[in-house]
């Protein structure tokens, strides 16, 4: 089957596979949790397009990562506002201990499915993104716009399992593997611009590793020659 084509409805997987409901029902839920089809309310569900990937020494801007796998990229903004800091916020962030941050909540979406889900904090400075619709606009294209430049950062990647918010806002159901990257970015007066942790379902994507190989100098050494 292709990218996006319905699946057969339980009542016809039922008859084809000589099953009860229940059962094609269970199945349907399995794919949809290792992301292999997705649901639409009020429509049905269809085959998920192949898994999203990136570099993981590249941070590449979600919509640009996307389009050039040729896919749709959305996102829907879950909250956007001005709130204190947390503790953790004002260390790597560097400021001040009553300082206030700019939280913006967002899902990531291609061609429609949920990707990830990505908690975004920025010093108060940049608080004009409050007034912008990032509902198909790159968030780091409006920072430049703003005068500030992601140049570069550091990232954490760790597994964790879906919860309750992850399940309501990602389409999973709980104990989905994620994988979650946190992150800090700076900008080009290597100053803390973002700090991001983005929640991504495991079977949507991927992140590619290139890596070199750390010999023990002691065994690659030449023998001595006979």
């Amino acid at each position: 089957m292709q990218p996006h084509e319905p699946l057969p409805s339980e009542a016809a997987l039922t008859e084809q596979f000589g099953v009860s409901r229940m059962t094609a029902r269970a199945a349907v839920q399995r794919l949809v949790a290792e992301g292999l089809v997705y649901r639409q309310a009020g429509r049905g569900t269809f085959v998920a397009p192949p898994v999203a990937q990136r570099r993981a020494d590249t941070l590449v801007r979600f919509s640009s990562e996307m389009r050039r796998q040729g896919r749709v990229p959305s996102s829907r903004v879950v909250s956007a506002r001005l709130r204190p800091a947390e503790p953790g916020e004002v260390s790597r962030l560097r400021l001040a201990a009553d300082a206030e941050v700019v939280a913006i909540e967002r899902v990531r979406l291609a061609d429609g499915v949920p990707v990830a889900l990505e908690q975004a904090t920025f010093p108060p400075h940049v608080r004009d993104l409050l007034a912008v619709d990032l509902t198909d606009r790159s968030l780091h294209e409006t920072l430049i716009r703003l005068g500030r430049v992601p140049m570069r950062g550091y990232a954490t990647v760790e597994a964790h399992a879906a919860g309750e918010d992850d399940c309501r806002l990602l389409d999973v159901t709980p104990g989905t593997a994620l994988l979650v990257e946190n992150r800090l970015v700076l900008d080009q007066d290597d100053k803390p611009l973002e700090l991001t942790q983005s929640r991504y379902v495991g079977a949507r994507y991927s992140l590619e590793v290139a890596f070199s190989v750390d010999h023990d100098n002691s065994q690659t050494r030449p023998g001595p020659k006979a």
